[in-house]
């Protein structure tokens, strides 16, 4: 059961402190990692304004996440709990999150469709969380699907 809680609970709350003002690091396209994609005036104001029309959505489904949350913990922490409260609870804040996800992906569309192909694998490069499955520096080869592995240095 605590396995589906993580990804149900953890995840989402990524991503809304990836796009979340006061919360986390600025937004992309609020910080210097826009200027280092050298977007067009044309881009930027896209950008902007796509960004001014979802922001007010996107505070409200941050607010109805933080209402089920809290919710949530309200009945968690009642004793004894009650299963069908806790249940109903659940229901509402996978919801609430589903929606935001949503909106986040919906926005994110749409900043993809102003930027070039190669403005978008640059955000992304930029964005992309360090992997922890392997050391800083350790890059498998796609040629050869393999290169130089963290279990060969553990073996010396």
């Amino acid at each position: 059961m605590a396995r589906w809680l993580f990804p149900l609970f953890v995840l989402p709350a990524l991503v809304v402190a990836q796009t979340a003002p006061g919360r986390g690091p600025r937004p992309w396209w609020d910080s210097h990692i826009s200027r280092d994609l050298n977007l067009t005036d044309a881009q930027t104001k896209q950008i902007q304004s796509t960004q001014q029309e979802f922001r007010p959505r996107m505070l409200e489904l941050r607010a109805a996440v933080n209402k089920a949350e809290s919710d949530l913990q309200t009945v968690f922490d009642e004793d004894p709990v009650d299963q069908h409260k806790a249940s109903d609870a659940i229901d509402r804040l996978a919801a609430a999150r589903s929606e935001l996800t949503k909106a986040v992906s919906q926005m994110d569309l749409r900043f993809r469709m102003v930027l070039t192909a190669q403005q978008w694998q640059q955000l992304q490069q930029r964005q992309r969380p360090p992997r922890l499955d392997r050391p800083p520096g350790r890059r498998r080869t796609p040629a050869s699907g393999s290169g130089p592995s963290s279990t060969s240095s553990l073996k010396q």
